[in-house]
């Protein structure tokens, strides 16, 4: 038997995404389901019934990462695995995340409705918190899953409130008790909306993702001094915010210096004293940098701290740049990028490649597994945003794309 002729539902799919935004939904249009919050509980006991209702075994791991099985008729095999998050930030989106889960759910009710058998399971994953607007990691059932931290080290995180992970799991019902990963996956497969706008503005509706952005996070402290405002004549001061000011313009500039470009973000600024007639004699403020390439990478950080030190000394301003985070970029499998494009190909689909600026689960999984991403447009580029939105056309193409390479991998009957 083979796939010609089989799509998924387009509109099962798009209602199954209107039914869960209900969960959660803000007044503008978005969702707000922080997680393992009774919210976040609502969203999973909606996923675990609709996967029992399509046939799958259900599995709880003891970080809450819950997998709806459908089996193959050679269970023994490692499983072909797709899905994503269901948690969202405090003013999210419909899409972000809970559409690679929803999609993996409606390969299974299509699988059955066909009557199409895999020699290979295929489990379709809920991952927990993902998104690390509570407490503060984020990725954090996938990283548990991949080992890049242990068991106890994940259920230990604790949010503001000083609620560890294993408490909010045990409160809302999903502290799991199956082993954490340590198990071969065939494969894995997210889809996701882009995040960004490249795709919309090409009119291309698949993207291909050949691996994620690698980032590197630091605190910039320019260190000045107070003075007043109406008797320090300008030439005499040392303005921390003036030579912050400056800085930022620089790093800046340095993104337009290297091709293709890096991204380099300024997104979060302290100032003290912070009074209208005080000259400023401290900034703290953040850099985001990223990049496909680590060595590119690298050499932005040189050429910024460069920028900085430069600009400190001409000012008479001290500064230091602290790194706060690191992450290296991940490439995704070639032989899983290619089945994507193939697929496309197969349905006719315009694609093109892509890299992917924010981290996902899949970044993790690409460490244990042979992994592959496909990217659908998102209105306006916005995610993270109550006004994030997708077409429906566009959901339910990047879902035939996944059907494809999902039965690919795990192998017709």
């Amino acid at each position: 038997m083979t796939l010609d002729g089989v799509q998924i539902d387009a509109e099962r799919l798009w209602q199954s995404h209107m039914e869960m935004a209900k969960i959660g939904a803000t007044p503008n249009g978005g969702v707000g389901r922080i997680a393992l919050t009774d919210l976040d509980r609502q969203a999973r006991d909606l996923f675990v019934a609709w996967s029992r209702d399509a046939g799958c075994e259900i599995r709880i791991d003891r970080v809450g990462n819950i997998f709806a099985r459908r089996p193959g008729l050679h269970p023994e095999l490692p499983p072909v695995m797709t899905g994503s998050h269901l948690d969202t930030q405090p003013l999210g989106g419909k899409f972000d995340g809970i559409y690679g889960v929803l999609a993996g759910l409606e390969i299974i009710r299509t699988l059955n409705e066909t009557k199409t058998d895999t020699m290979a399971p295929i489990d379709v994953v809920v991952w927990t918190d993902e998104e690390g607007a509570r407490f503060g990691g984020g990725t954090i059932g996938s990283s548990a899953f991949v080992r890049k931290y242990d068991v106890g080290t994940a259920l230990g995180m604790r949010d503001t409130n000083g609620i560890s992970v294993g408490e909010a799991l045990a409160a809302i019902g999903y502290a799991g008790d199956a082993p954490v990963g340590g198990y071969p996956v065939e494969a894995f497969f997210e889809v996701h909306i882009e995040q960004g706008p490249i795709l919309e503005r090409d009119g291309v509706p698949i993207g291909v993702v050949l691996g994620a952005q690698g980032a590197r996070n630091f605190r910039v402290i320019v260190d000045g001094e107070e003075g007043h405002a109406g008797t320090l004549p300008m030439t005499l001061r040392r303005d921390a915010l003036l030579g912050a000011a400056r800085m930022i313009d620089a790093l800046n500039a340095v993104a337009f210096r290297h091709q293709p470009h890096p991204v380099i973000t300024v997104g979060h600024i302290q100032v003290r004293p912070n009074s209208r007639n005080t000259i400023p004699g401290q900034v703290v403020f953040s850099i985001d940098s990223r990049h496909p390439d680590n060595g590119t990478l690298a050499t932005v950080e040189r050429d910024m701290r460069a920028a900085c030190e430069q600009i400190a000394g001409k000012a008479g301003l001290r500064v230091a740049v602290e790194p706060v985070s690191q992450r290296n970029s991940i490439a995704f499998n070639r032989d899983c990028a290619t089945a994507v494009a193939r697929a496309a190909d197969t349905l006719d689909l315009p694609w093109q490649e892509i890299y992917s600026g924010a981290g996902h689960d899949a970044c993790n999984m690409a460490l244990v597994a042979p992994t592959g991403m496909i990217f659908v447009p998102c209105e306006d580029g916005v995610s993270h945003n109550e006004r994030e939105n997708a077409r429906p056309d566009d959901i339910a193409a990047g879902c035939d794309v996944l059907l494809h390479v999902m039965v690919e991998r795990a192998g017709l009957a």
